[in-house]
């Protein structure tokens, strides 16, 4: 019985943890909080529940947040409903998140390019949400601009939308100003995305073995995360492992 309590409880707190980070990311918290949650994952967790949620009055958010992992439909129904009640700033950006969350990303660039408008004209959570949709759509100029308004604010510089402003440079023929762009980001021991696209775009200049070293060492430093680091960045890691097996064949 022991052993399938503490599965439970490991299981919950992941969950939990989860709830507050996406919580956290799309209202534009600070990215201390993201910390507080990782790396103290209950106490941080209840902090930041009664600090940010509870008292915000935000319980329906979070319980539709739980809810759309199992029907996301359902939750862009709802969503689509309060937008037609009332096209306020809140209800078209929660729309288009739900959008981009569903791959809906066309949709999602209408709503996003639709809210940048009066005192939201630089809205810092909409330019980085619309950096991530013009990425998916292909549409690599566009970021440029945008990520241009954001650039110097303090989450920008360890954020997605500094990692897919760096590719979209290079996509958009600017090598020599998206490599400093990841040079920026290239901290050992963190920022394993980053990093990752580094070693792509290092594969695309056909510089292999500079892109074969960087990918070993993001690969050499797993083991020396701790479990909470090693699970946030899985898949970056994974992605190295894979390019550096693609190399030996």
């Amino acid at each position: 019985m022991p052993f399938f309590a503490n599965n439970y409880f490991y299981i919950i707190t992941i969950v939990l943890q989860g709830i507050c980070v996406l919580h956290c990311i799309r209202r534009g918290r600070q990215t201390t909080w993201i910390w507080l949650i990782v790396f103290l994952p209950l106490i941080g967790c209840l902090i930041y529940f009664f600090t940010e949620i509870v008292t915000r009055r935000e319980m329906q958010n979070v319980q539709t947040g739980v809810g759309a992992v199992f029907n996301p439909g359902g939750r862009i129904k709802r969503l689509e409903e309060n937008i037609k009640i009332s096209d306020a700033f809140e209800n078209k950006v929660a729309l288009a998140d739900a959008y981009l969350d569903a791959g809906q990303t066309t949709r999602a660039i209408e709503l996003y390019e639709w809210s940048l408008d009066g005192n939201f004209e630089e809205n810092e959570h909409v330019l980085s949400q619309l950096i991530i949709a013009y990425f998916q759509a292909k549409r690599f100029e566009e970021i440029i601009p945008i990520a241009k308004k954001i650039y110097k604010r303090p989450q920008f510089a360890r954020s997605k939308a500094h990692i897919l402003y760096a590719v979209a440079l290079d996509y958009a023929g600017n090598s020599e100003m998206a490599e400093s762009e990841f040079k920026t980001m290239k901290a050992r021991f963190s920022n394993f995305e980053a990093r990752y696209q580094y070693g792509l775009f290092l594969l695309r200049a056909n510089r292999k073995e500079e892109a074969r070293q960087l990918f070993a060492q993001m690969v050499d430093e797993a083991p020396h995360l701790s479990s909470q680091e090693r699970s946030y960045n899985r898949s970056s890691i994974a992605q190295a492992k894979e390019e550096l097996r693609k190399m030996k064949v």
